[in-house]
């Protein structure tokens, strides 16, 4: 079936460059020729060999076949079709395979031409763009977080006080002095809904643009015969793709070559059971799905719409906009503060109702307001309204609207400026779990190495070699064929002519392939000219090994030849080869010699390696090759071992610090590694994830295999002792995981391979390193680490505290303004019947808070300190700390305690009008808030301007706060009810607004329990 597949079909060559006056003959033609196509194809439908998809019939889209003559042997309708009804009897008609790829003019071995600059642009016209247009979320647009915003109780309820304040206000001093207040709540509420709008759209927008960049994934191509890393987004029809394990099929195609290849096609299917591919039954591969096992390389039939994964997304859209735990929270908070707003304010309603009625108030002249029946109506309605609008005013106080609004910011914040720190979020949640995050279970290669790896030592039998003239050449031939054709790596030309290679696969494939191509001078192509591959079984990260078997041509024999793990071939080995090609008995003594060389290399850091080979006996062909199923195929046993190979990877640069930062903090650093015991703890000293003093048998190194089989008590006993894991496996790592989290850890776990996503959708955090990830382990993760690096973790976890700390300053500021007016209201109320913050004062201060001083808090980045305290957990430790009502009742007290002074300090004190009064509390007030602001820099040191002056945004936004303040109090006298003020009354509000600043120094030398 193969062989029929790759039938080459004549095919009509049509110039690319006709004369125009052919254009409309061609057009004729070809147009007649599809239509014939088409009912030809209609008609043989019942008789073709199809197996479709479950995917709707019926697309959301119409394709347009308008494509230029260059493609005109075959059309997108034809390559859909093909692909996605799974017709190999229309591949037939085609050629096969290879008719298909002579129809889209590329070249199997080098892939498309793209000398010509229009030649990618000729494709994308033809057959369209790599992209796929998913259907936009309903209402998304800014209307809809508008709607969204009067959703809100707390807007609601200011809106009802809006409109009594307004009522009210015009009845009592008429249209054009009465709709001061109300109107003012109006356009309060206006600006709030605005700005929480404005703010979410954004960040929806931002996150959008988020999502776009994580799906931007770069996919290995060969064009001009060059391998090359290119986006998804370009690639074209007829682009030769390679797979490999962990890899998402960009396009739909058909499977040119490769081994083992089987895909999970669940997304289309959901069926879990994994599909084989191959050239014989089912060369289909669908856009989408994952590759699980093997490698390939794949001919790209069909792109973005045009695909079975483009039609069904076209049907789906994404809603991004997940509140996080802590909004909801904050939302909470913010509607029991209302609540309990409003339930003083109906207190002192039935408090002024009942000094009203029992004639203990009075009127400006002096005069008592109730005398029973003698009263007026109007004035009994008016005082009415006045006592209803003092408690619409003190339940307004009591509503931090702008709390889950200052919040958004902060996180808007944050995010962008993580993402600058190489970090990416997926997940707007993840940035307040990771500043609770207790322990971090990371990986050695490329997260505290640099992932570039050398071969720096190679141990051929019991001898340690320099140079290879010293190997037999049929050994050495052995050697350079294991290398080169049990790989999914190889090597290419960087560019024509050029003499320089480049080599391609994963970090260890480069380094092995790299010293056999410049020290034993192996020649890969002629390799695999020279040998047919029977069976491949490719790397596993369970198995940690690979291996091939081969049929010479030469002379017809059958190799097979493995590589993987040092001990783990060593244990199928029961000889091996010394430097002159003999093959030598392996017993216990030499077993233990070879151990022994391998714990050397492994204790020096090294990544060990083995390579072993076995020639199959004639009389065992039939046997042992192409007789049982796939994992047998492939002789594992009373194998040669060849050599040993050492791989250097050294330490980044910084990670020692960024681990000890992390220890500093509080945060167990945790690695689990599929090296050796030996590289690992060498590795772990290295990074001072153990100390170099550490007892070797205290229980914080085990292997995979031995934490495996412990009993589920000896793990949960054994496991916080852990700080090294060594050949593990990925079901290793979820299971250390799980039992971290059943421990009560707040569990970070960083991951780049597909087995790695069950532990990451395990962990509270989900770390995807986004170099070397693959796009299942990247789907699975809350937070993609773009530079691999320990240090960039280290970064996200400090930006997590850096989120819970910011969120607590605003609270604890806005804590401290809601609590201060309301009890300067209440009191003045009840007591003086008069209070001292009007409605459009109360929103003013509000504003100020809600807005410019959340804006401050927000933009407070990481510091030293707040790695240098304890995890804090959400589940068990209040947000609103000891420590931080410490700081809110005394300066709340302080600020009621200078208020109501002013308020009732009629003209002894200040010896000012009852207007200059009012302003200069309300001045006061305001400047407070300012100041406390710079309080609120610091929860608990009392240097509060640590730092300050390398955060000029902060500056600004004091300086944007006073300068509005005195537009207010200096031009808005009408509208905002205030007066003028002297410089002396300037100085006196300033003065008494500073004291905030020793006031809270002094409170932070009372000593509190933290929680």
């Amino acid at each position: 079936m193969s062989d029929i597949l790759k039938f080459k079909e004549p095919t009509l060559d049509v110039p690319g460059k006709p004369n125009k006056k052919w254009r409309l003959a061609f057009a004729t033609i070809y147009s007649a020729r599809a239509l014939y196509s088409i009912l030809n194809q209609n008609k043989k439908k019942e008789k073709s060999r199809k197996l479709p998809l479950p995917i709707s019939s019926t697309p959301s889209y119409v394709v347009l076949n308008v494509k230029p003559e260059a493609f005109s042997c075959i059309d997108q309708t034809t390559l859909t079709a093909i692909v996605k009804e799974k017709n190999l009897d229309l591949l037939l008609e085609f050629g096969g395979i290879e008719g298909v790829a002579d129809a889209l003019q590329t070249d199997i071995k080098n892939g498309i031409t793209t000398g010509s600059v229009h030649d990618v642009a000729l494709r994308q016209e033809a057959f369209g763009s790599n992209t796929i247009f998913q259907r936009p979320p309903a209402a998304k647009s800014l209307f809809h977080f508008v709607v969204e915003a009067f959703k809100d109780l707390t807007l609601l309820i200011l809106l009802l006080c809006a409109a009594l304040s307004l009522g009210f206000g015009i009845k009592e001093h008429g249209l054009n002095e009465g709709w001061y207040d109300g109107g003012s709540i109006f356009i309060a509420v206006f600006l709030v809904i605005s700005v929480s709008a404005v703010i979410n759209f954004q960040q929806n927008r931002q996150f959008e643009e988020l999502s776009k960049g994580s799906n931007n994934i770069m996919v290995e191509v060969i064009r001009d015969g060059h391998r090359r890393q290119i986006s998804i987004f370009e690639i074209v029809v007829g682009d030769v793709v390679y797979l490999i394990i962990g890899d998402q099929v960009p396009a739909d195609g058909l499977f040119l070559d490769g081994h083992s290849l089987e895909v999970d096609e669940s997304c289309l299917t959901r069926e879990s059971d994994h599909v084989q591919i191959n050239s014989n039954h089912n060369p289909f591969l669908f856009s989408g799905t994952k590759v699980v096992d093997g490698y390939a390389q794949m001919l790209v039939t069909s792109v973005g719409m045009n695909t079975t994964w483009g039609e069904l997304m076209s049907t789906i859209s994404r809603d991004i906009n997940v509140q996080t735990p802590l909004q909801a929270w904050l939302n909470k908070l913010t509607s029991s503060i209302g609540k309990a707003g409003l339930a003083v304010a109906f207190l002192v309603v039935v408090a002024l109702l009942v000094r009203y009625f029992t004639g203990n108030t009075e009127n400006e002249k002096g005069n008592q307001e109730f005398i029973g029946r003698s009263t007026k109506v109007d004035d009994m309605v008016n005082s009415m309204v006045r006592i209803i609008a003092t408690a619409v005013t003190i339940g307004l106080v009591a509503i931090p609207e702008g709390l889950p609004l200052a919040v958004a910011v902060i996180l808007s914040y944050s995010v962008n400026r993580m993402m600058a720190d190489q970090a990416m979020v997926r997940k707007l949640s993840a940035c307040e779990t990771m500043g609770s995050a207790t322990t971090i279970c990371t990986d050695k290669t490329g997260t505290l190495t640099l992932n570039q790896m050398k071969v720096t030592k190679f141990w051929l039998g019991k001898e340690h070699v320099d140079d290879s003239s010293s190997i037999s050449k049929n050994l050495l031939n052995l050697i350079r064929q294991g290398i080169a054709l049990n790989t999914s790596g190889s090597n290419y030309r960087a560019t024509s002519g050029s003499t320089l290679l480049e080599f391609s696969g994963s970090p260890t494939e480069k380094a092995i392939l790299s010293w056999a191509v410049q020290e034993l001078d192996m020649k890969m192509e002629t390799l695999k000219k020279n040998c047919t591959i029977l069976h491949v079984e490719a790397f596993h990260s369970e198995k940690k090994r690979s291996g091939i078997s081969i049929r010479s041509k030469a002379d017809n024999t059958i190799h097979v030849h493995w590589k993987g793990a040092a001990e783990i071939i060593l244990a199928m080995c029961s000889s091996y080869y010394d430097a002159s090609g003999s093959t030598n008995d392996m017993d216990d003594d030499e077993r233990t010699i070879f151990e022994q060389i391998i714990e050397g290399m492994a204790a020096s850091s090294l990544r060990c390696l083995a390579l072993a080979h076995k020639q199959i006996p004639d009389d065992q062909e039939e046997h042992d090759i192409g007789v049982g199923p796939p994992q047998k195929l492939i002789k594992e046993d009373s194998l040669s071992l060849i050599g040993l190979v050492g791989i250097k990877d050294p330490c980044r640069p910084g990670v020692r610090k960024a681990v000890e930062d992390c220890q500093s903090a509080g945060v167990s650093v945790r690695m689990i590694t599929g090296d050796n015991v030996f590289t690992a703890r060498a590795i772990a000293t290295e990074c001072r994830i153990l100390r170099p003093d550490q007892d070797m048998n205290d229980e914080s190194v085990v292997e995979g295999e031995v934490f495996r089989n412990y009993t589920q008590d000896e793990r949960m006993e054994k496991v916080d002792k852990i700080l090294v894991m060594a050949r593990s496996s990925p079901f290793d790592k979820l299971l250390m995981v799980q039992c971290l989290k059943q421990k009560g850890h707040v569990v970070a776990v960083t991951g780049d391979g597909t087995n790695d996503a069950p532990s990451l959708k395990e962990a509270d955090i989900g770390l995807c390193k986004g170099i070397q990830g693959t796009e299942v382990a990247k789907e699975s993760s809350d937070i993609i680490i773009l530079d691999d690096s320990f240090a960039s973790i280290a970064t996200v976890l400090g930006w997590g505290r850096c989120v819970y700390n910011n969120i607590q300053k605003i609270i604890q500021l806005k804590l401290t303004v809601i609590i201060a007016a309301l009890v300067i209201n209440v009191v003045a109320a009840v007591s003086d019947h008069e209070i001292p913050f009007t409605v459009l004062k109360l929103l003013w201060v509000n504003l100020i808070m809600d807005t410019l001083g959340a804006l401050a808090l927000a933009i407070e980045q990481p510091t030293k300190d707040l790695m240098e305290k304890p995890p804090v957990s959400l589940s068990t430790q209040p947000l609103i700390t000891n420590i931080m009502w410490r700081n809110i009742l005394v300066q709340a007290l302080y600020q009621i305690v200078v208020i109501l002074i002013l308020q009732f300090s009629r003209d002894s004190i200040l010896g000012v009008n009852k207007k200059v009064k009012d302003t200069m509390i309300l001045n006061t007030s305001v400047l407070c808030q300012v100041f406390n602001q710079v309080n609120a820099r610091k929860l608990e040191k009392k240097n509060v301007f640590e730092g300050m002056h390398k955060n000029k945004l902060f500056w600004g936004i004091i300086g944007i706060t006073i300068i509005l303040e005195a537009v207010v109090v200096e031009s808005l006298r009408k509208f905002a009810d205030t007066e003028r003020l002297s410089l002396g009354q300037w100085i006196a509000c300033m003065g008494i607004a500073v004291l905030s600043l020793p006031i809270g120094w002094v409170v932070k030398c009372i000593p509190v329990p933290d929680i």
